[in-house]
């Protein structure tokens, strides 16, 4: 099965792989999605890189208890989107694969563990307007699919 591609694969250029599990977390009316500011004003979706022994699941109960101090039922799993971007902040080229989660309900169970992100709810398409990486666009749509008919 192939999977979405994001970004261009640029010949030449050495590549970091980043895995990521991120999620799609919608309150409890599926009208707004909550997503995650980092300090450089740039909108993702909650979650972020695997440490080494880590597997999703585990990688995704851990950023979400760091970004939102949140607990969630994990719901569908959408797929892998692959992206290839330049971080200047980091001045490396990634390579970063980002697994897709649907969260089915979520508790806050504690104050975030990161305090310098900034964190809102947004309407759905808006939501999706806001998010800097095509991969974490493309988790939306595919929650927004499995929802709109509903």
């Amino acid at each position: 099965m192939t999977h979405p591609v994001f970004g261009v694969h640029e010949e030449n250029v050495e590549y970091v792989t980043r895995y990521g599990v991120y999620a799609v977390i919608p309150d409890e009316k599926k009208e707004n999605i909550i997503l995650v500011q980092a300090p450089n004003g740039a909108w993702f979706l909650p979650g972020g890189q695997m440490e080494e022994g880590e597997d999703q699941l585990a990688t995704l109960e851990r950023e979400l208890l760091e970004e939102l101090g949140f607990s969630i039922q994990v719901g569908d799993y959408f797929g892998q989107a692959d992206e290839y971007f330049y971080s200047r902040h980091r001045d490396t080229h990634f390579y970063n694969p980002a697994y897709i989660y649907e969260a089915l309900s979520y508790q806050e169970v504690e104050k975030p563990l990161e305090d310098f992100n900034n964190l809102a709810w947004f309407p759905v398409d808006l939501a999706i307007e806001k998010l800097k990486r095509g991969s974490h666009k493309w988790g939306i749509e595919q929650w927004k699919r499995k929802y709109q008919n509903n």
